[in-house]
C-alpha cells in the first residue's frame, strides 16, 4: 500500500501538477446563477460538483484543495456543502486536500485529526500550521498508518503571503532560518515512517512552499529534494509558472490555482451575456484549468531541458 502523499505524487506525474482550489465564495458566481438556487451554498455546491466532474473527466488536475473557511462563512448549510464537496472529489479517485491549517496541542489536535481524517469531513490530506511547536504535528500521524488509509499532511513551510518574513524568515541562534527548522522536522517524520512504507518515494508529510519568491524556491527545492510540495501563489497571487516549475523538480509538487480558475468566466467573452448559465461558467473554468496545466507543464519541461 502507498500513503496518500505518494498517491498524489503519482497522480501529479500522470495528470499533470495542477491543483484546483475550491475556495468557492458565493460572490464568485454570477448573480443570475445564484438566484436559480435556494441558497448561496446550494449554488456553490452545484458549481463545485460540475467543475469537479469536468476536471476529472479531462484529467486536468491531480487533486482539489478545499479551503474550509469559505464554507464555514456560509454557516451550517455551508459545512454541509463542504462535506458534499469532499465526497465529490474523493469519488473521482483524485486526491482531496482539505486546507484547514490546524495546529494546536494535545487533545485538541487529536480532535482535529479525528474530525478531518474520519467521519463527515473525511479527507485524504490536510494542511497544518506547525508554528506552535512540533508537538502539534504528532497527533495527525496516528492516521498515517496503512490501517487508517495512509492519511497525509502538508505542513506550512514557506508561504506565499508578504508577511511570511515576520516569522518564517527569522534567523535562529545557529544561523539557520526558522523555516529550515520546520523543513528538517518534515524530513525527520518522513524517515520515521519509511519502515511502514518501504517503497515510498516521498514522506507522509509534504511542505507548503509558495511560488512568489524565486530565490526561496531554488534553495528549498534543492535542500528538501525528497519532499513533495504544495505550491500556492501561482496565478491570481502573482506567482509565475517559472517559479512554480522550479518547485516541481526532484520530488515534485502540485501547484494550486483557485480564483484564476473559479473566476475565469469574468474575463471570458462567452460569459458576457446577461443570462450566463452555470454550464457557461464551468466551461470557462475548465478552459482556464486546461491553460494552467499546459503553462505549468511547459515551464517544467523548459527547466528540464
Amino acid at each position: 500500500m502507498i500513503h496518500q502523499m505518494q498517491k498524489l505524487q503519482s497522480l501529479a506525474v500522470e495528470n499533470g501538477p495542477l491543483c484546483v482550489g475550491l475556495d468557492t465564495d458565493p460572490s464568485y458566481l454570477p448573480k443570475n446563477v445564484l438566484e436559480q438556487y435556494a441558497s448561496p451554498s446550494k449554488a456553490v455546491l452545484a458549481y463545485n460538483k460540475k467543475l469537479i466532474e469536468r476536471i476529472a473527466e479531462e484529467k486536468l488536475a491531480c487533486c482539489f484543495k478545499v479551503q474550509i473557511a469559505y464554507y464555514e462563512a456560509m454557516g451550517l448549510e455551508g459545512m454541509e456543502t463542504y462535506a458534499k464537496t469532499l465526497h465529490a472529489v474523493r469519488d473521482t479517485g483524485l486526491v482531496c486536500i482539505s486546507d484547514i491549517k490546524r495546529g494546536d496541542i494535545g487533545a485538541t489536535s487529536d480532535a482535529y485529526a479525528k474530525a478531518h481524517f474520519t467521519g463527515d469531513f473525511e479527507t485524504d490530506i490536510i494542511t497544518i500550521n506547525p508554528y506552535m511547536g512540533f508537538d502539534t504535528l504528532q497527533p495527525f500521524t496516528k492516521y498515517s498508518s496503512p490501517d487508517c488509509g495512509g492519511k497525509a499532511a502538508f505542513v506550512l513551510l514557506c508561504t506565499s503571503n508578504p508577511g511570511m518574513t515576520d516569522i518564517e524568515h527569522q534567523v535562529l541562534k545557529d544561523g539557520t532560518l526558522l523555516l529550515e527548522r520546520v523543513g528538517n522536522e518534515i524530513n525527520r517524520i518522513g524517515k520515521e515512517w519509511a519502515s511502514s512504507y518501504p517503497e515510498q518515494t516521498c514522506g507522509i508529510f509534504g511542505a507548503v512552499v509558495g511560488a512568489t519568491q524565486e530565490g526561496d524556491a531554488r534553495i528549498l527545492r534543492e535542500k528538501y529534494s525528497d519532499t513533495f510540495f504544495l505550491i500556492p501563489g501561482y496565478g491570481a497571487q502573482g506567482g509565475a509558472a517559472r517559479i512554480a516549475a522550479t518547485l516541481l523538480l526532484k520530488a515534485g509538487g502540485t501547484v494550486n490555482s483557485s480564483r484564476g480558475i473559479l473566476c475565469a468566466w469574468k474575463k471570458d467573452e462567452a460569459c458576457s451575456k446577461a443570462n450566463v448559465t452555470l454550464d457557461d461558467i464551468v466551461n470557462s473554468a475548465v478552459k482556464a484549468a486546461r491553460f494552467s496545466k499546459e503553462d505549468l507543464c511547459s515551464a517544467k519541461k523548459r527547466l528540464e531541458q
